[in-house]
């Protein structure tokens, strides 16, 4: 059982970072650094080598879903867990399959988040009472008719994933889609996921090997 948590938070809204560090400071754990990025939550975790990293899911860079691999990836121990305003089931399973021990919405109360971050911080899994039965859905939902084998897609992912096949930016996407920037990196992580994958060019060549068949 740790008796003090040492946190990274990773959100690009101060005012909720601020929020977030001064309940977890009352509580008495220790906020060892803040970043708004997936480079910046990368590099603080390799620096500090947190017990939890507290993560949005949209970041100004990528998904929270991508620097929750890279973060474990650099830091095989450390706890995630995702604090967002998403509540879609397709993002929470992401967020799982890429490591994530639990995943808490942002109009959770302090005491809820608070109790979350312990729980991860000593080993437990902890989903909101908002999200818990999307993800018991997602892993009791019987198999979807699917371009590739074994993965379902949404009808909005199957439109970002064309454009990846066609060589598109996420700007480019955003603008083609209708859609911010940042809605897009968030459906490109979960691709990455679903489709087992590592890189948007893996996604892409696996794309265009379907077109053909």
């Amino acid at each position: 059982m740790k008796d003090h948590v040492r946190v990274v938070i990773v959100d690009d809204h101060p005012l909720v970072v601020d929020g977030l560090r001064l309940a977890l400071e009352i509580a008495g754990m220790e906020v060892l650094a803040t970043a708004g990025s997936v480079v910046e939550a990368v590099e603080a975790v390799r620096q500090h080598l947190p017990d939890v990293v507290v993560m949005d899911i949209q970041l100004p860079d990528g998904s929270g879903v991508e620097a929750t691999r890279e973060v474990l990836r650099a830091a095989p121990t450390t706890a995630v867990l995702m604090l967002t305003m998403l509540e879609e089931r397709d993002t929470l399973l992401a967020a799982v399959r890429a490591g994530a021990r639990g995943y808490m919405v942002k109009g959770a109360s302090r005491d809820e988040i608070v109790r979350a971050v312990q729980a991860v911080a000593h080993g437990e899994a902890i989903f909101g009472a908002r999200v818990a039965p999307d993800l018991l859905a997602g892993a009791m939902a019987a198999p979807q008719p699917s371009r590739f084998p074994g993965t379902t897609l949404t009808e909005r992912e199957g439109q970002v994933l064309d454009c990846l096949a066609d060589g598109l930016s996420n700007a480019a996407i955003a603008e083609r889609l209708g859609v911010s920037a940042k809605t897009v990196a968030n459906h490109v992580s979960i691709l990455l996921t679903k489709l087992y994958v590592t890189d948007r060019a893996q996604a892409a060549l696996l794309a265009r090997q379907n077109r053909r068949r």
